[in-house]
């Protein structure tokens, strides 16, 4: 039982290379809706990469939770667990935020072909994520919240873009916009090295003075995801922040 955590760990791993070449595998291609006529990053492929990521998220909150039912901890789980992160929630997303950066270009009037120059900034999310993970292995760890954006919230984020294509097509319109992405990229390398504090997903207790920001983002999450799709999750992402700027919970 003691190496569940770490089982579970490389499941996030597994998880996220199998992610990593479904979007790979995706090839942009022009897909028309209401008329007009944009590139779509191999929707289907993207979207099962998202799924993946997703799946990878789902292991990374199990191995930290069995780890602490059995009280397992090891150097050796700590330092796989980032490892696994960075490239679940650093590697695979950086791939989609490549592809919808090519399929943007190409969609621009006078595109004959993708400059790699103008793609790689999609890489900085792994880059930062990274430097994130690394920060926080040598730091002492708070017990209610994070310093910088955890990188699993980052990707998960990212991951939802696909999905947005997928099942909300007209807001997936407006990440066609490479702009928009550069934006996104730059905020979210910032969030990741920032000093801003952000809580975990798991309260330190389960009083509900303590535990109302969870339980907010939950249940804006579930009504969110049956009204709004995937379009649900840009508007969680925001939320998540705005209740860790309010919420201010404790650093021990």
């Amino acid at each position: 039982m003691k190496h569940l955590p770490n089982l579970l760990t490389l499941g996030n791993l597994f998880s996220g290379c199998i992610a990593i070449a479904f979007i790979l595998n995706a090839q942009p291609f022009l897909a028309g809706y209401h008329g007009a006529e944009y590139w779509v990053t191999g929707v289907e492929q993207a979207y099962w990469g998202s799924v993946f990521i997703l799946i990878a998220a789902v292991f990374d909150l199990l191995d930290g939770f069995v780890a602490r039912a059995l009280k397992v901890f090891s150097p050796i789980g700590k330092d796989l667990d980032s490892l696994a992160d960075v490239v679940s929630f650093g590697v695979a997303p950086a791939m989609i935020l490549y592809k919808m950066l090519w399929a943007s270009i190409m969609a621009e009037p006078d595109a004959m072909d993708v400059s790699m120059i103008a793609t790689t900034p999609a890489f900085l999310i792994a880059c930062f994520g990274a430097i994130r993970l690394a920060r926080y292995n040598v730091t002492t760890p708070s017990s209610g919240s994070f310093t910088g954006m955890p990188i699993p919230a980052v990707g998960l984020f990212i991951a939802s873009f696909p999905l947005i294509n997928w099942l909300n097509p007209e807001i997936g319109l407006y990440l066609q916009n490479k702009y928009l992405l550069y934006a996104i990229i730059g905020l979210l390398s910032w969030l990741m090295v920032s000093k801003i504090r952000f809580m975990k997903l798991m309260p330190t207790s389960f009083k509900p003075a303590n535990m109302w920001p969870q339980l907010i983002l939950i249940i804006a999450a579930v009504a969110g995801w049956f009204t709004l799709k995937a379009v649900a999750a840009p508007i969680v992402f925001a939320l998540y922040i705005i209740l860790s700027l309010i919420h201010k919970p404790a650093e021990q």
